[in-house]
């Protein structure tokens, strides 16, 4: 069931945590995969235990939880007041209460803290200036000091009017079970009651299919009755039809941990040690447009590399270090068809240029890739809940989007990756595309409305991260 606009606007802010809308489909649609029980909770927030592996195509897939929510917030509270304290202790309190009730897998429920930059400049800022990891690579190029966590920023193939937000904290809920979330979104913002303002709740899914059986995205769009739902494939992981959970497209557990490639400086005290960086954005996507205007093979060409030839109709398709490509045939395929794959464009950034020995011993071999991808499909138009509706362009019509959650080793870091989907290369190449155009396949049909970058620390300083520190 749908809500309407002023059903929506009508709730209380902590109402929309405890209503599925729509989404209160997924749990009638799909059965909830086989899961193996793993270790759970991880010194890092960002890692989630027990995910299922399939084979597709002969492909080793990770099977995606089916309920994904992020809810977005600022704080009432004031710079070094003892309240500031409290909601720290209450914060803390709730996530373990949480913990000991919930195993830390899909069957239970996966919570990530992230706080954005203007927490950090507001209410510690003398500790962040102490404290806050410093990317390597970007303080090189600069030739000073440039943190891991930067301003979110707009890139070429924007539409005017992107919101680049300025939200304090966002809350990352996972879990196969969609009242496992609900249960945990609304006891952490009763723990934070007086403490928080909710800013946005933006709800999703993600899977399905693998069996055979019709997929969640296509039973979803359907159901929503969104132009082009009928084009999905019935077994599509996604709406746009292809696989995009390859185990070997993601980055392997620790990868985007700040310390592990060393690419950024935790400063003396080490205190984001097991950290991240994680970038959210939302955007729309013109399914009936994907289907209509481009054919099998342009969609290919579009999504992975021109000409690479893949049997009509295949939805997981191979991307592994051995199918790796770098800039020079990044140029070479522009120059040729005037087009570039939307994951051949990125590889010169998100896959490693070479063997790369961690902080902890660990090998990565060329071509691993790096960014750990936890986006998921929506019908928020652009959120299921906005406290600035006019703002944010809220419309109670369904709309098929994507929420895109992914972690990286800091701002600049997928900052370089998301300039490459554009055409600018890490070596300085722009190839000149015009906004929209068709050789950038995946750009012209999305739509990017929000987006903000946010640091994850590590589980021990998740809740009000450097507070507890003296300026």
């Amino acid at each position: 069931m749908k809500l309407t606009r002023g059903q929506l606007l009508g709730a209380a802010a902590a109402g929309a945590l405890g209503v599925a809308g729509v989404y209160e489909l997924v749990d009638h649609l799909v059965e909830a995969p086989t899961r193996h029980f793993g270790e759970g909770r991880a010194p890092e927030q960002h890692l989630l235990d027990g995910m299922q592996i399939v084979e597709d195509n002969g492909v080793e897939v990770v099977v995606p939880t089916l309920h994904h929510e992020v809810v977005t917030a600022t704080l009432k509270l004031e710079p070094g007041s003892s309240e500031l304290a409290d909601a720290r202790r209450r914060l803390e309190l709730v996530l373990r209460e949480l913990e000991d009730e919930f195993v830390g897998t899909p069957e239970g429920l996966a919570v990530t803290v992230a706080w954005g930059l203007p927490y950090f400049r507001r209410f510690t800022p003398r500790q962040a200036d102490r404290h806050l990891p410093v990317d390597r690579r970007a303080s090189e190029l600069r030739a000073r000091p440039v943190g891991a966590l930067l301003p979110a920023i707009r890139f070429p193939s924007d539409a005017p009017g992107v919101v680049l937000e300025q939200n304090h904290v966002a809350f990352l809920l996972r879990s196969d079970v969609q009242e496992n979330i609900q249960d945990g979104g609304q006891r952490i913002f009763k723990a934070l009651d007086g403490a928080v303002e909710m800013t946005s709740v933006r709800k999703g899914f993600a899977g399905g299919g693998f069996d055979g059986g019709e997929s969640l995205p296509k039973q979803m769009a359907v159901a929503a009755g969104v132009q082009g739902a009928d084009l999905i494939p019935e077994t599509a992981e996604l709406f746009l039809g292809f696989t995009s959970t390859q185990q070997k497209a993601l980055g392997p557990p620790r990868i985007v941990n700040f310390e592990t490639l060393g690419w950024v400086d935790l400063r003396d005290s080490g205190y984001f040690a097991g950290g991240t960086h994680m970038h959210v954005s939302h955007l729309f996507e013109n399914v009936e447009a994907w289907y209509l205007d481009f054919d099998f093979t342009e969609r290919v060409d579009t999504t992975f590399r021109p000409r690479l030839e893949v049997e009509e109709g295949t939805q997981t398709v191979p991307m592994g270090p051995e199918e790796v490509v770098g800039a020079a045939q990044v140029r070479h395929d522009f120059r040729r068809y005037g087009v570039i794959g939307h994951s051949a464009s990125m590889q010169p950034v998100t896959r490693l240029q070479e063997d790369v020995h961690g902080s902890d011993g660990t090998l990565y071999v060329k071509g691993t890739a790096i960014p750990q991808r936890a986006d998921f499909n929506t019908l928020d138009n652009p959120f299921f809940w906005t406290s600035r509706p006019e703002r944010d362009g809220f419309v109670d019509e369904p709309s098929p989007g994507i929420h895109f959650v992914v972690f990286n080793p800091s701002s600049d870091d997928f900052h370089r990756g998301r300039l490459a989907m554009d055409g600018v290369l890490p070596d300085g190449t722009r190839l000149p595309f015009e906004q929209g155009d068709r050789g950038q396949g995946f750009n012209s049909i999305l739509r990017v409305t929000h987006r903000q970058n946010y640091l994850v620390p590590p589980r021990r300083h998740r809740s009000f991260p450097l507070s507890e520190l003296s300026a």
